[in-house]
């Protein structure tokens, strides 16, 4: 081949693998990678008639928005309410609202559309959204603002419903039918209710799981003040406090058989002195065993006795009758028991050197052979260590020692040595642990000054999540000593005794009962290891709330 020949030929070569690598290039090229997330809501762009218009006389108004969005029709309302609803319809990138029935003379109307509009890709709301007109010369232009909290944690909420009612409205519309005149806290706990016209208003607030605006379920959260707000100026610095309302009527929300047999029963609320009994068949009251949570709203009840295809079942508070029921399984029904153990052992593997190794079974036993069980100390066998059974719990064992700082433990329980109530046994089970060592924890010392010592307060001791970790009921100064405490971040918060029955009692809204207030300590209180702390608090007289 000439070198004519071979320059074409590679010419020839380069052109076919540069005409590739543009083609496979021009295959590879993506899509630009997207921009910061888009947290905007839709804007309203125009209203017709505009927004604020006075002497409305129009059939329908046309709001148009600078993007697509979903619309909730459930969370509209209008203010004063009509007896036709209007008609809210999409259009597009608009909501076109007509008015299926006149408007009255010299009047505000308010169209509150809650969190009905959020856009369509990212679902962002446009909160607290109104559109106001006046049928006469004047707009209505008072407003109510202030904050919610939480009664308990003394945290702002935020996606709190607040709302008013007029007199006529409290006790017929309250918990039944949705406000008309709401707004929602933002994320500082803070409302505005705007565009109101004189007059007397009940304020309430509502804190809602699946918010429908209606209270209508015990788990949620309410406030409320028991005196009407008179409106004739701009009102301002309203404080509402959220509970969670005690139910007034004991029931039992669950109840079901489970897996390895035993019963459940579930309460809507606390029971105080509470006991089981089964009322037939005859004789199996006897072969029951109850445990009780540390709320007393739960019931475990496992039967001994198995062969029954229903029982009667009665629950009791201080020994009164509450209410009974029917437990029904096939007499021959079959269920799954497995023994197995759980300890106060933290996930860190480690065990509070002051506190006792706690052993709980997952079924109730009847008896533990100590010869099948092991416990080693540094891989040293150990034999003066004390097991026994609780008294009033027969699903916990509680092994005792004398436990060395730093030292790691195990205990085994080889195969049959524990016995359930059915004969049934256990596989071998290993739980190894270390005892920790007392500098990992701290003293806290907090002097209590009170302003009245004619009455009562419960003063508690919460963690970093505001949980109640130790509760002490004082009448007078007191020096509280919390020993031998985790290291980490603790708050203090004191219960107004009221009653002065050693608990903190709630409230009631229909009998407009206020729950016992709550002062929180706003400092934080930071325990580190092997320190002794100190706190020195003055606890302010109760402001009573209006």
């Amino acid at each position: 081949m000439g070198l004519n020949k071979k320059s074409a030929f590679f010419a020839n070569i380069l052109l076919v693998l540069a005409f590739t690598a543009f083609i496979f290039g021009c295959a590879s090229i993506q899509k630009p990678q997207g921009g910061p997330r888009d947290r905007t809501p839709p804007k309203l762009l125009k209203a017709t008639p505009p927004n604020m218009t006075r002497n409305f006389s129009a059939k329908q108004i046309r709001l148009d928005f600078d993007e697509y969005f979903n619309l909730k029709v459930a969370e509209i309302s209008i203010s004063p309410a009509q007896e036709k609803v209007p008609l809210y319809k999409k259009v597009k990138k608009s909501i076109v609202v007509q008015f299926k029935d006149s408007l009255q003379k010299n009047t505000t109307y308010v169209i509150n559309f809650g969190k009905g509009i959020a856009d369509v890709n990212e679902g962002n709301i446009l909160e607290n959204f109104t559109y106001v007109f006046s049928t006469g010369p004047h707009i209505d232009s008072l407003s109510v603002s202030g904050s919610v909290q939480d009664l308990v944690t003394g945290e702002k909420q935020k996606d709190v419903t607040v709302m008013l009612l007029t007199p006529k409205q409290d006790t017929s519309l309250w918990g039944k039918k949705k406000p008309t005149i709401y707004a929602t806290t933002d994320t500082s706990g803070n409302f505005s209710l705007n565009n109101l016209h004189p007059g007397d208003y009940y304020i309430y607030a509502l804190k809602e799981a699946s918010p429908n605006k209606i209270y209508d379920n015990e788990n949620e959260l309410v406030a409320f003040k028991k005196r009407p707000i008179h409106l004739q100026k701009d009102t301002s610095h309203v404080e509402l406090t959220l509970f969670k309302q005690e139910p007034e009527k004991l029931r039992v929300i669950e109840h079901r058989f489970d897996v390895d047999g035993k019963m459940i029963f579930s309460f809507n609320k606390s029971l105080q002195k509470p006991s089981v009994k089964i009322l037939s068949p005859a004789g199996f009251d006897d072969q029951k065993l109850v445990e009780f949570s540390p709320k007393k709203d739960t019931a475990l009840v496992y039967m001994k006795n198995m062969d029954f295809d229903s029982l009667q079942v009665s629950f009791l508070q201080n020994n009164k009758p509450l209410d009974t029921l029917i437990m029904r399984k096939g007499r021959r029904e079959a269920f799954t028991r497995n023994l197995t153990i759980q300890t106060n052992v933290g996930q860190s593997g480690l065990l509070k050197p002051t506190e006792s190794l706690l052993i709980t079974t997952s079924l109730p036993l009847a008896s533990f052979d100590q010869s099948l069980i092991t416990f080693n100390e540094d891989s040293t066998n150990i034999a003066n260590y004390n097991l026994r059974q609780d008294t009033g719990n027969a699903r916990r064992l509680v092994l005792k020692y004398p436990w060395k700082q730093g030292s790691r433990y195990q205990v085994v329980f080889n195969e049959g040595a524990l016995t359930d109530i059915y004969g049934d046994k256990n596989k071998k089970i290993i739980r190894p642990f270390l005892a920790d060592k007392l500098d990992n924890y701290g003293q806290l010392t907090v002097k209590v000054k009170v302003p009245d010592t004619s009455k009562s307060y419960i003063v508690q001791l919460l963690n970093e999540k505001k949980e109640v970790v130790k509760s002490d009921l004082i009448s007078r100064n007191a020096t509280l000593v919390y020993k031998n405490y985790p290291v980490g971040k603790y708050w203090i918060s004191v219960v107004y005794d009221d009653n002065r029955n050693g608990k903190w009692d709630t409230g009631n809204v229909k009998r407009k009962e206020y729950p016992e207030n709550i002062w929180q300590y706003n400092k934080q209180i930071s325990l580190r290891a092997n320190w002794e702390a100190e706190e020195d608090i003055d606890v302010p007289k109760e402001v009573i709330n209006p």
